[in-house]
This record gives structure tokens, sequence and C-alpha cells, in this order.
């Protein structure tokens, strides 16, 4: 006897996650950078200077994790960290010239191949998944936070 799938959504979403992840992982190789990395100097290419709070809660990795990464890219010159002149207990981290350029090079090619995979829907489509996702998302954090 089969069993019906009662968390198909869960399933295709997982699918699909898992899917554009290891699609933009294989970008970023190219680039010599993990996912990590990539993400941590695109936060700061997209905001500008940030705490290493702030890139943390927007790329949701832990806080050793995120000194290791914060570290490997300091010592290829791609970001830096600096002291908060008004609290000391604050480090800011900035692209340096040779992260603003190797982002120049790659987010091009990084939005050219997000836009290939979401081309099958029509923006209507585009809308509907971003606000059902939305909902599923707002769900979950009234649930945990």
């Amino acid at each position: 006897m089969e069993r019906k799938c009662t968390n198909l959504p869960f399933l295709v979403l997982m699918q699909t996650s898992k899917a554009i992840h290891e699609k933009i992982k294989k970008e970023m190789t190219r680039n010599n950078l993990n996912i990590t990395e990539f993400s941590v100097l695109e936060v700061l290419y997209q905001k500008g200077k940030q705490t290493i709070q702030q890139i943390r809660n927007s790329i949701l990795i832990s806080s050793g994790s995120m000194t290791y990464i914060i570290g490997k890219l300091e010592q290829r010159d791609l970001l830096s960290r600096n002291a908060c002149r008004e609290d000391r207990r604050v480090i800011h981290v900035t692209l340096t010239d040779d992260g603003n350029k190797l982002m120049q090079e790659i987010m091009p090619k990084h939005h050219e191949v997000v836009d290939d995979i979401f081309d099958s829907l029509n923006s209507d489509e585009a809308e509907t998944l971003v606000n059902l996702l939305k909902k599923v998302r707002n769900k979950v954090s009234s649930l945990f936070f």
C-alpha cells in the first residue's frame, strides 16, 4: 500500500532549495569562493559597511563560522575589519577595493544565473511565489520567536 505524501510542499521546497544552492555553489566555485564566502561578500556589496552581527543575521550562520569566514576573506584582502570608534566592542566589516572589484565582476553573472533559474515563471507567478513563501516564513517566525 502506497502512503500519501502529506508534506509535499516541504519536500518540493527542500528539493528546489537544494537544486538552486547547488547551481549557485557551482558558479561560485569558478570564482574560488564557497557559498558562505560569497554570501558575506554579497551582503557587504549590497548594503555597505555592516557589523559582524548584521552580516550573521543576513545569512544565518553561527558566530564561530562567521569569524572563520571573515578571517579567510580578510586574508585574501577582500574585506577589512575596523573597530567602531563609539563602541570598541563593535567591529565593522567593509569590502576592500579588491573585494569591490571581485563583486563587480561576479554580480552580473550571478544575476544572470538567478534570472535563468526563475525565468520559467511569469511576473504574476513570481509575485505569487514570493507572497506564499513570505506567508510560510511569517508562520514559522511566529511559532519560534
